[in-house]
């Protein structure tokens, strides 16, 4: 679904400034650590980076994002007077739905970048918007060297 009148530069500006935010704080997260885990797949296995890149960007963000924000906003958000509660609900489930993975980091991750998607829907009303954050800052965590902490092929 793309909305009509985005600002564009606006997203972008607000994107990059949570990207950088990310970078900063998974980079010293996977610093202290694993430091081995450091940009490992990029350095070693470049090809699987890319792989896994467009792989996880089209075959697993996008779907998510139909269905975790743009179907359950137009299906559920009438139902809530609280969009605060609906937002943290949107996270809560976004999370469970990850709890395969069987692994306290990929819960917490999820949830806070389901707040994070959450908002952004909110705000843009824009799948492609949504699914092009998700897929930047979940390509970064996989390129940082959290996969094999997320599931991910390492």
């Amino acid at each position: 679904m793309i909305t009509k009148g985005i600002d564009w530069s606006l997203f972008v500006k607000n994107t990059v400034m949570k990207l950088l935010l990310i970078m900063l704080l998974t980079t010293a997260l996977v610093w202290f650590t694993n430091k081995e885990l450091l940009f490992s797949v990029v350095l070693n296995k470049p090809q699987l980076w890319v792989f896994i890149l467009f792989i996880y960007s089209f075959f697993s963000v996008y779907p998510q994002e139909l269905i975790y924000r743009t179907f359950f906003f137009n299906r559920y958000e009438a139902l809530f007077k609280n969009s605060g509660m609906f937002i943290v609900l949107n996270a809560v489930l976004f999370a469970l739905a990850h709890v395969l993975f069987k692994n306290a980091l990929v819960l917490i991750i999820t949830f806070l970048g389901g707040l994070l998607f959450a908002f952004s829907y909110t705000k843009t009303k824009s799948t492609l918007l949504v699914s092009i954050e998700h897929a930047l800052y979940g390509c970064w965590l996989f390129t940082v060297g959290m996969g094999g902490m997320l599931g991910f092929p390492s």
